[in-house]
């Protein structure tokens, strides 16, 4: 269906999570929806993985080795990474683990494709694991009641998916970047209840979604999605407190001012328009508080 009429007939609906879902299943397609409910009815194929994750990025090729080392210490046993018309050598970089088999590498050219890449993976991608986690350079889940992400996901197997919140991390006053990661670099992060840490990202049971509903939540097949603590999500992020006891997802929003400007300038795989937009480094340079 048309992505406009697809917003028309969605914003009909009152509810907003209704409309949300109805949104991403109209993004869908009504007939596409139909037959993949057909096929996964009659498909046990059983997943070769149990957790993959998917991200797009545009020219984050230093950020990579880390992210990537860091998600597989917590479980992670494939990654699907589409690179959107990178020209920092990130192919090079993701070489050794495209080699390893750890990493399954997709150009993927064109503006504004986050959405795309996403739909893209779970086509090519939703038999082959059990869990896909969508996320991006800068975000890292972290279990904190658990080893790894995949113990803290046994627990959720019922669910379609589990929406897991942020917990920003700012500059911590740094204007230029710095030698080491930047789990190393960065340790302030914001007050744990900031509303912009209601936002969430979501780790998918791909068999059981159609699609994503822009770069937070899935459009289900059937069920709700749960929060971090078990329970049926019933209520919009914003509408929610943010719970980072049991997981979290650390979102280096910022990183320095001098990466802050680099990324700007490029834009992003979402669309991000290439002007730099202090009010944003402002509004996300938060470092309330010192991680122990």
């Amino acid at each position: 269906m048309n992505k406009v009429i697809a917003e028309i007939i969605a914003g009909m609906i009152p509810c907003k999570m209704a409309r949300n879902r109805w949104r991403g299943i109209l993004r869908y397609g009504l007939s596409n929806a139909v037959k993949l409910k057909c096929r996964l009815k009659h498909d046990n194929t059983p997943p070769q993985y149990y957790l993959a994750v998917c991200a797009i990025a545009k020219d984050e090729g230093p950020y990579f080795k880390e992210w990537i080392e860091w998600h597989s210490k917590q479980g992670v046993e494939k990654f699907y990474i589409y690179d959107n018309e990178s020209t920092d050598g990130t192919k090079e970089v993701l070489a050794p683990f495209v080699k390893s088999g750890l990493v399954e590498y997709t150009f993927f050219p064109g503006e504004r494709k986050q959405l795309a890449a996403y739909d893209d993976c779970l086509e090519k991608h939703r038999l082959a694991a059990r869990w896909i986690a969508f996320i991006d350079l800068d975000e890292f889940i972290v279990p904190v009641k658990d080893k790894t992400i995949p113990e803290f996901l046994s627990r959720f197997e019922k669910f379609p998916a589990v929406e897991i919140n942020w917990l920003i991390y700012g500059s911590g006053g740094a204007n230029t970047k710095s030698p080491g990661t930047m789990m190393e670099r960065f340790k302030r992060h914001s007050q744990p209840d900031h509303f912009l840490n209601r936002h969430v990202k979501s780790i998918v049971d791909a068999r059981r979604v159609f699609s994503l509903i822009g770069c937070h939540e899935a459009a289900r097949i059937s069920g709700y999605a749960a929060d971090s603590h078990g329970n049926p999500v019933k209520k919009h992020f914003r509408e929610r407190e943010p719970q980072q006891d049991v997981i979290r997802i650390n979102h280096y929003a910022v990183r320095s001012y001098e990466e802050f400007l680099e990324k700007q300038a490029r834009g992003r795989a979402s669309g991000t328009e290439k002007t730099v937009r202090s009010e944003y480094f402002n509004k996300y340079d938060l470092n309330d508080v010192e991680e122990v």
